[in-house]
């Protein structure tokens, strides 16, 4: 069995740091995957943008940005998790733990750098790729994640 790394994928609004949806890896595989309730305090501006979601859906199916947290924490405590977009990874969730004055305790990295061998573009024209062929989206973060952990299980078997 191939020991997986930790994906993080974080889906926002517009604005690129309004965290909307957020998917990571757990240790066997399997994906954990919620929307965020947004904060109050995040719903000052009149122009906040909530992407593919009402403001009901988040509300009603999401879960508050501490129980997030406190879900994070227990999987991935001062961990280092591997993302797709590590800068608006590192916005969204920087937003999460600012609202509760906290400081993350996990470290972002590109997941193109766990793969040395693959020349300086190549991971993100393979990630573009498999898109493709799953038929899936890469602003959802579940899916982002299916496609790092398929990358990843294929990158490793030509190894």
């Amino acid at each position: 069995m191939v020991e997986l790394p930790a994906f993080i994928a974080v889906e926002t609004g517009d604005d690129g740091d309004l965290p909307l949806s957020i998917a990571w890896t757990l240790p066997d595989g399997r994906v954990k995957h919620t929307l965020i309730q947004p904060d109050d305090d995040w719903l000052d501006d009149e122009m906040v943008s909530l992407g593919a979601y009402s403001l009901e859906e988040l509300t009603s199916m999401g879960v508050s940005p501490l129980d997030v947290i406190r879900e994070l924490e227990n999987d991935h405590f001062n961990a280092t998790l591997y993302t797709a977009g590590v800068g608006d990874d590192e916005a969204a969730l920087s937003r999460l733990f600012e609202t509760y004055g906290l400081d993350p305790f996990v470290e972002l990295a590109p997941a193109e750098s766990l793969y040395a061998a693959l020349a300086p573009g190549d991971w993100a024209r393979a990630r573009g790729e498999l898109f493709g062929e799953l038929g899936l989206e890469p602003l959802r973060p579940e899916e982002e994640i299916q496609v790092m952990l398929t990358l990843h299980q294929r990158l490793a078997l030509d190894d």
